[in-house]
């Protein structure tokens, strides 16, 4: 593969991930302030709000790491790994937490996975920081 195919690839592939990331959150939002406010607490139902919140944040961030120039591919791929993981573990973490008594399951074993997931969205946020830093202009 050659290098401009390399780096289209992956501009499109951050930007339809924060796409579907977007398009999650809307549906989520819309399903918790609906659906899940006559089946969950207010202490549950914030608690998937903020899944929800954080996922719209990381598709506004991956649409941004898409787009910019201010990153090399390389580096673009190291931001996005850490905020597809972290939105994955943080968000989903929390979603399967909160709705654990609707589906009858214990996701329990989910708790320490959340905080791993917030790690790596501070360390996605932390490394575009830094690459754009430090970059020569």
């Amino acid at each position: 593969m050659n290098c401009k195919f390399e780096k289209k690839y992956m501009e499109k592939k951050i930007i339809l991930t924060a796409l579907v990331f977007g398009f999650a959150s809307i549906i989520l939002g819309a399903f918790g302030a609906h659906a899940l406010k006559k089946v969950l607490g207010l202490e549950q139902l914030a608690s998937f709000e903020v899944g929800v919140r954080y996922m719209m944040y990381s598709a506004l961030f991956l649409l941004f790491i898409g787009t910019t120039t201010f990153l090399v591919p390389e580096q673009k791929n190291v931001v996005y790994n850490l905020s597809l993981f972290g939105t994955l573990f943080f968000s989903v973490s929390i979603f399967l937490l909160t709705t654990s008594s609707i589906f009858k399951v214990s996701f329990k074993f989910l708790g320490p996975v959340t905080p791993i997931g917030g790690l790596l969205l501070i360390a996605s946020w932390g490394m575009a920081f830094y690459y754009i830093l430090t970059k020569k202009t």
